[in-house]
């Protein structure tokens, strides 16, 4: 697996998360954030897709979907548009 790094939250001032990167081998996008704790929220999620115990909850600031946005444009992950 190599990790090619698309960007970081540009309001952290490059350290810390959240971040996003794209798995050159698959084109699976990977994303570092916050991790949802609030029960409410989990709870949420939960209603409509259980999350399993290997499974995590992570929150983006809206100010990264244009990294999102790259990651997904991607010629490797051309064919999930």
């Amino acid at each position: 697996m190599a990790l090619r790094f698309i960007g970081i939250d540009p309001n952290t001032g490059g350290n810390n998360c959240p971040s996003v990167w794209i798995d050159n081998s698959d084109g699976s996008i990977v994303i570092q954030g916050w991790e949802v704790t609030d029960p409410a929220e989990l709870a949420e999620v939960s209603a409509r897709s259980p999350i399993l115990a290997h499974e995590k909850i992570v929150r983006l600031p809206r100010r990264m979907v244009p990294f999102l946005l790259e990651a997904c444009g991607d010629e490797l992950t051309d064919d999930i548009r």
